[in-house]
């Protein structure tokens, strides 16, 4: 399994954001979905060891983070793209995905090759020359995926990655992620159901920092039949859930 988790809760202050998660996960594509303020960044942040749990276990890789030499290694089969990416305007789109290429310490000759694959991967090979402060929402946002993916991670953590991108470039993210998952475990937080009936092996619904749902998109579509509101049938599985839960 690349992805062990009992248990898991993180708190800020008085306020558990994450609460109690337990989950395993092999290759696949796994949607996450949920309320604003659900829990899911957090979720993410944890399993990309960005912040640290409050308590429970977590292991990736079958590694435990908590030490520096395994949290190093889970670093180097890693790749996130966090909801608010940062980055340096004056860098070009290769500049910029070669820099995390070295952050992650892959050899030296490998990394021109993985560059010029995760650009055309994403569509941008037109603009691999520009400088960033000169791109439009959507392609930073796949200049972000690119950089997610450029080390051909064993474990892809993505939050709201298609944000900005037009409806034909989803379609193309969307095959992307299958393709991907069918050797690496990635795992999508999103706002948009579409994309998670689309792409998603298995989705899991959180809400005030607990998972309420796991299984398939048509079982979340099941949930939905009698009393869901919304104007998708996966919606409507989404809203049934999530008012059985408050209620």
């Amino acid at each position: 399994m690349n992805i062990e988790l009992e248990e898991l809760t993180r708190r800020f202050g008085r306020n558990e954001a994450v609460a109690g998660v337990n989950l395993r996960a092999g290759p696949g594509v796994f949607g996450l979905l949920g309320p604003n303020g659900a829990g899911k960044t957090t979720l993410l942040r944890m399993m990309a060891t960005v912040v640290s749990p409050s308590s429970g276990r977590m292991r990736l890789f079958g590694r435990d983070p908590v030490g520096y030499a395994q949290r190093k290694e889970i670093r180097r089969r890693l790749g996130y793209l966090p909801q608010n990416l940062c980055y340096y305007p004056a860098f070009t789109v290769l500049e910029f995905i070669e820099y995390f290429a070295l952050l992650k310490e892959m050899p030296s000759s490998r990394v021109p090759a993985a560059v010029a694959a995760a650009v055309e991967r994403v569509d941008l090979g037109g603009k691999a020359r520009a400088k960033l402060r000169t791109l439009s929402g959507g392609m930073l946002r796949r200049v972000g995926i690119a950089q997610a993916i450029v080390n051909d991670p064993g474990l892809l953590l993505l939050d709201e990655p298609t944000a900005g991108l037009d409806p034909e470039q989803r379609v193309q993210f969307r095959a992307l992620l299958r393709d991907l998952g069918q050797r690496a475990s990635v795992v999508v937080s999103t706002h948009l159901v579409e994309d998670v009936g689309a792409a998603c092996t298995e989705v899991a619904l959180m809400n005030q920092g607990k998972i309420i749902f796991r299984g398939t998109p048509d079982e979340l579509t099941a949930r939905g039949i009698r009393n869901g509101t919304g104007d998708a049938p996966l919606e409507r599985g989404y809203t049934a859930v999530l008012a059985e839960a408050r209620a």
